[in-house]
């Protein structure tokens, strides 16, 4: 839906369904529910998430036409899309192979390309569309030093092959689509400043030259052009749990001339861990309950002297038990962002209104989209039916941009 800060959407890999047919039967059961009692009289916005089986699937015209004409006649429509998950995302274990395949290999540029394809047919006239994607690899792979520049540089490379790509579409028929980088913990740019200045020392001084020559443009013509087409996705439950300053990111961004393709509002789970031994057994194990075996849950812990502890995942977490001079743990788990009190846990929205409120004083981005996605695998305790806990994620968010 359109609103006064953006448009706002919801990210369907809440919905399970790995094939087209399974993943639009899912939607065909929950958006009109969801668009008659958020936005019964406007047209709602869909965040269209699609493997790369169901991409296969989409990019075939009567299925694109058949999907055009539903949103159509739903009043919805898509104007992003998230493709950081490229396989199976539900009812398996994913765990680090969310981030397979990565951006070394011509099967993620041929995804993402067949992904903008796919939007560059189905986003309304006049509006700009975006598709996230992985923070380039999973850093843990890799070898620090050469082998790491080495995976960099292919990266980078074949980053340039997809902005060539949308630069050629925004020409051609008049489109412009924007490739949002995620980064989180452990991806290989798992931070704003690791995106920025990889952004700056490899993706510009490596892109220029070529988009010049590809496209005879200046030198200052071929920076715009790859500033417009590749943008950071400010993921705030990725920004939170890595204790980043939001406002300082931001301004940052925005001086630097990076542009933000999309916030994905999200909300980690938060402890404090400065208490007596017995409270912070407590908290282990309340945090226990989300250690669940299909996602990565890194946590990331702030010692007493301020420095960072990362945790590849919540069960390295719960078995150190000889690093105690915590202040806080932060960890990955998308908990709804309309709820804050976990009993002994909180989550990590105050952020989200912090970001919000950035966003509604002076847009930076056009694109909007809550990303919870972990609904099957919450606690039992904390789930709705599927359709009331989208509602009410959107219903939270338009009250704050709306106050």
């Amino acid at each position: 839906m359109h609103t006064s800060s953006g448009h706002l959407t919801y990210c369907t890999n809440i919905h399970a369904g790995e094939s087209w047919p399974e993943h639009f039967a899912a939607i065909k059961q929950n958006f009109p529910l969801i668009k008659k009692r958020s936005s019964p009289d406007n047209a709602l916005g869909l965040g269209l998430r699609l493997s790369n089986e169901a991409s296969l699937n989409l990019v075939q015209k009567e299925k694109l036409a058949d999907f055009k004409e539903w949103l159509k006649n739903e009043n919805g429509y898509v104007f992003t899309m998230n493709g950081f998950p490229y396989g199976g995302f539900h009812h398996k274990r994913v765990k680090d192979q969310v981030h397979t395949p990565d951006w070394t290999t011509d099967d993620r540029v041929n995804y993402s390309l067949r992904l903008f394809h796919i939007l560059t047919s189905l986003i309304p006239g006049g509006m700009e569309g975006g598709i996230s994607t992985s923070p380039l690899s999973y850093k843990p792979w890799f070898k620090p030093g050469n082998e790491l520049n080495t995976v960099k540089e292919i990266c980078t490379n074949n980053i340039l092959r997809v902005i060539e790509e949308l630069i050629h579409i925004h020409q051609t028929k008049g489109v412009l689509l924007h490739l949002d980088i995620e980064p989180e913990p452990d991806g290989l740019l798992e931070t704003g400043n690791e995106f920025i200045e990889w952004f700056e020392n490899d993706l510009l001084p490596v892109g220029i030259p070529l988009i010049k020559k590809k496209f005879k443009v200046s030198h200052q013509h071929a920076e715009d052009l790859i500033r417009e087409h590749l943008r950071l996705c400010y993921d705030v439950c990725h920004f939170a749990i890595g204790f980043e300053d939001h406002t300082k990111m931001i301004e940052d961004l925005v001086k630097r001339n990076i542009k933000i393709g999309k916030i994905q509002i999200s909300a980690a789970l938060k402890a404090r861990m400065d208490l007596p031994v017995e409270e912070t057994q407590k908290i282990r194990e309340s945090f226990r309950k989300f250690n669940e075996p299909v996602y990565l849950h890194q946590v990331i812990g702030k010692l007493k002297n301020g420095n960072l502890l990362r945790y590849s995942d919540l069960s390295d977490a719960l078995t150190d038990h000889q690093n105690t001079g915590f202040q806080e743990w932060r960890a990955h788990f998308h908990v709804p962002v309309f709820a804050e009190d976990f009993g002994l846990l909180s989550s990590t929205r105050n952020e989200i209104e912090e970001v919000l409120a950035l966003q509604k004083m002076k847009p930076f981005t056009q694109h909007l989209e809550v990303e919870t996605y972990t609904w099957e695998i919450l606690p039992a305790d904390l789930k709705l039916p599927i359709e009331d806990s989208i509602i009410r994620e959107l219903d939270w968010v338009k009250k704050i941009l709306d106050t």
